[in-house]
């Protein structure tokens, strides 16, 4: 029995440091750690990466005020008229959150996250990267007319990546060939996002992704790859972190009352724009209401028409713009993977946001998700 065991152990050990030379080779997370990330539902994938603060600066002066409480009894789910507490279980809600007229009318929280809990918003991040590019561009620091590699020169590929804009990327048109396609299951380990994702060194990662599936400018498609290179233009241009960049042009103004973090690939490395922003509920909806209203203003007026005119047609035939999606006429939303939602109605002064731990294999339920939180922004 001893002699068998010591086969086995001796086995796995052998199986380690295959996987763990492979990990090294392809600049993934240590094998185990790899597995914890893979396996882990959205909310818990935080704390699995490593992060820089993105510092808040909280005052009572911006403390939320709590409006008339309101109650959802019943919403249009999967095409019939049910319980709100079933459209919230069948979307793994971990938190929900109604602001009218810039107070807070419902809030909720389940699985025990409350209003201190950071949370993941994965492609919402996105947006919050497109805030700062748009600050860079008012102030004349970049132009969208420019290319990325006149500001990071080093990824010079000598094809047609070297012609992609700051326009293309803001637009999801860069013709990038790095698919966000997201397979479950251990087959999903090799796609490319999900190597980006899980990156140790993105840059070692973008070098060895530079191909193009189409010329820049002529077919929009969803791609964080877009986005990831709209991160690293911010730190080659400010000098700073993306995280410290956000936290003095956006956090602090909007009065976040905790720290948030960003999941970078290594410490002191490059955030992971595209995916990896963390923050709680009602900082999610300081943002959006900030954005939605102008006050306090982290967008100018003509990168605010910017971010709400949609110039692109893409998954669920919504419009896309600078990294906002656009469900419906008027409406902004800020929209991640496992169900995380920035919903900004205008004109109905509201702004609802939910956060989830859906599965990936729920990726394409979003349009239905986004019509019920239609039916709850214009109920009043």
């Amino acid at each position: 029995m001893l002699t068998l065991i010591r086969k086995i152990l001796i086995t796995l050990f052998v199986v380690y440091l295959a996987l763990f030379g492979l990990t090294k080779a392809i600049r993934y997370p240590e094998p185990i750690a790899t597995i914890k990330l893979g396996l882990a539902p959205a909310s818990k994938t935080p704390d699995l990466m490593p992060s820089h603060i993105i510092a808040a600066n909280p005052s009572s002066s911006t403390a939320w005020q709590k409006g008339i409480s309101e109650e959802i009894d019943q919403v249009v789910w999967n095409g019939e008229s049910q319980d709100f507490e079933n459209f919230l279980s069948d979307t793994n809600t971990n938190a929900f959150l109604v602001i009218r007229g810039g107070k807070i009318t419902y809030e909720r929280y389940w699985n025990g996250k409350s209003v201190s809990t950071v949370l993941p918003s994965y492609s919402v991040a996105k947006t919050m990267t497109s805030l700062v590019i748009g600050q860079l561009i008012d102030e004349g620091a970049i132009k969208e007319s420019d290319t990325f590699v006149s500001i990071l020169p080093e990824f010079v590929a000598g094809t047609s990546f070297d012609k992609v804009t700051i326009k293309d990327l803001l637009d999801m048109n860069s013709g990038i060939g790095v698919s966000d396609n997201y397979p479950t299951g251990p087959s999903g380990w090799g796609v490319a996002i999900a190597q980006m994702y899980a990156s140790t060194d993105i840059d070692w990662f973008l070098m060895h992704n530079r191909k193009m599936s189409e010329e820049p400018g002529t077919f929009p498609e969803y791609r964080s790859v877009n986005t990831q290179l709209l991160g690293l233009i911010i730190q080659k241009i400010t000098g700073q972190k993306l995280a410290d960049a956000f936290s003095e042009r956006i956090w602090k103004k909007v009065g976040a009352d905790y720290n948030a973090t960003w999941n970078v690939d290594k410490v002191g490395g490059h955030e992971k724009a595209f995916c990896c922003f963390n923050a709680t509920a009602r900082d999610y909806a300081r943002v959006g209401l900030a954005l939605m209203t102008g006050t306090p203003s982290i967008a100018s007026t003509s990168w605010k028409a910017r971010l709400s005119t949609p110039v692109a047609t893409l998954d669920y035939g919504w419009g896309y713009g600078a990294q906002m999606w656009h469900p419906y006429p008027g409406i902004n939303l800020m929209l991640g993977l496992h169900g995380q939602y920035i919903y900004q109605d205008a004109l109905h002064d509201t702004v609802i946001v939910k956060l989830s731990d859906m599965p990936t294999s729920a990726d394409g339920m979003s349009s239905k998700v986004a019509a019920v939180l239609r039916q709850i922004s214009e109920k009043n």
